[in-house]
């Protein structure tokens, strides 16, 4: 089934014809905009006209540090008194990227939304729980204009209180529920800390699960620990936040809307298209945005498109999950290490819980990776002996994986400290950083 079948399973010519009457409405659109006004390069392909997508790529990139330059009002291309929204970043290192949106963009945003979580089986008779920050993070308000539009009730949550969290759920019998991967381990803790188990004292059938970047072997686990579906959603602030690509119920990639975004993935070394199927840096431009259109946003995040259709009928192209951030990757010892990695060996062993945090530190000067992992309280028993077996093989893995040999610290069950919102793996207190 499909929330709008005539736009999800549009031939690529068409889809193709849409995109580019879109495109050449938000380039005029753009240039109202202080910092795109004053990019010939935007103004001559105008001037030229569009002949097919691909001279997209005559276009400039925008980056975060583009936004947060032409911060407050550089990227705003309506006049204020149209726009009724904006949604920030925290900005605790400098200017916030800052996005606007006008009645248009809400309303196109909410449509994206129940298009996406009615692809993963999400229907008006469900009662959906949103677990996510409401303000200016875009997770909150973004799922519950989606939720209103398909018509389920909705309880807008908000983060934490895990107790509050559980009495709402089997109160008013939640089917789906919206959270970030790293609290829903916290979450089934606390479920157990209560004498309760999700799979029989709740009537979750569905959880969706997005803004932070996870493994396969995290999904897995959450499944799992809730005995539910769990359905991967992808999106970002600059790009209206959730709902930019989502899993259907066929779980074989998340479909990007394309007639919403042009997408194309890139080297984020030589800034050239990879061939289908390869991963490289997701770039995104906005097709049905007036407030703040954006052009060619590297979003830093690595993917590749999936070849081939999905058995659903969906002709959107596909992402694979997020593999990481090409700035999340660090440097130690000379090798390129993806916090990703780590998380796809630790999470496959039984013993290891939720939590873990990388180190980065200079030890005797050298530099050294430290891996701190909370074991389940099962395993946490004092033998020292399983204990020291289980850090030698978490050192072979992690050291086979990623070439460096890091210093594995276990640690008990909730002793890591929990960051508030997404999780924060890693951090370096080196003297020289790379």
């Amino acid at each position: 089934m499909y929330w709008e079948k005539e736009l999800e399973t549009l031939d690529r010519n068409a889809l193709e014809k849409l995109q580019l009457e879109r495109l050449t409405k938000s380039l005029r659109q753009a240039v109202n905009a202080p910092c795109y006004g004053q990019i010939p390069e935007i103004n001559n392909v105008i001037k030229s006209g569009l002949k097919s997508i691909e001279q997209i790529r005559e276009l400039p990139f925008t980056s975060k540090e583009d936004l947060r330059n032409g911060f407050p009002w550089g990227f705003l291309s309506a006049d204020k008194r149209e726009v009724v929204r904006l949604h920030s970043s925290s900005g605790t290192t400098g200017n916030p990227t800052v996005v606007y949106h006008n009645r248009h963009d809400l309303e196109s945003w909410a449509n994206l939304m129940a298009r996406s979580i009615f692809s993963a089986g999400v229907r008006d008779t469900d009662v959906f729980q949103n677990i996510c920050g409401y303000g200016l993070f875009t997770g909150g308000l973004g799922f519950q204009y989606g939720v209103e539009k398909l018509g389920c009730l909705s309880i807008p949550a908000g983060a934490g209180n895990s107790l509050r969290q559980i009495k709402l759920m089997r109160d008013f019998g939640t089917s789906v529920a919206h959270a970030i991967p790293s609290y829903l381990g916290r979450l089934f803790d606390v479920f157990k800390d209560e004498g309760l188990d999700p799979r029989k004292d709740t009537r979750l059938h569905t959880l969706v699960i997005g803004a932070e970047p996870h493994t396969e072997e995290h999904r897995q686990r959450i499944e799992e620990l809730f005995g539910v579906k769990a359905y991967n959603s992808f999106g970002l602030s600059e790009m209206n936040g959730p709902g930019v690509a989502f899993e259907c119920t066929e779980q074989d990639g998340l479909h990007i809307w394309e007639d919403a975004y042009v997408v194309e993935i890139i080297d984020p070394i030589t800034l050239q298209p990879v061939a289908m199927g390869e991963i490289g840096e997701l770039v995104m431009t906005t097709l049905d945005r007036q407030a703040m259109p954006l052009l060619r946003y590297r979003t830093r995040d690595l993917t590749r498109f999936i070849p081939g259709a999905c058995k659903c009928g969906r002709t959107h192209r596909r992402l694979d999950r997020i593999a990481g951030r090409s700035d999340d990757m660090f440097i130690i010892k000379g090798c390129n290490v993806f916090p990703m990695q780590i998380e796809g060996i630790l999470l496959k062993l039984p013993e290891v819980g939720d939590d873990y945090r990388i180190i980065l530190d200079t030890m005797d000067d050298q530099d050294e990776m430290i891996i701190e992992v909370e074991v389940k309280k099962e395993w946490f028993n004092g033998d020292l002996a399983f204990l020291n077996n289980l850090e030698r093989h978490i050192t072979r893995l992690v050291r086979d994986e990623v070439l460096v040999r890091p210093l594995i610290k276990l640690v008990e069950p909730g002793s890591i400290p929990k960051s508030e919102g997404k999780a924060v793996r890693v951090f370096d207190h080196r003297q020289n950083k790379i």
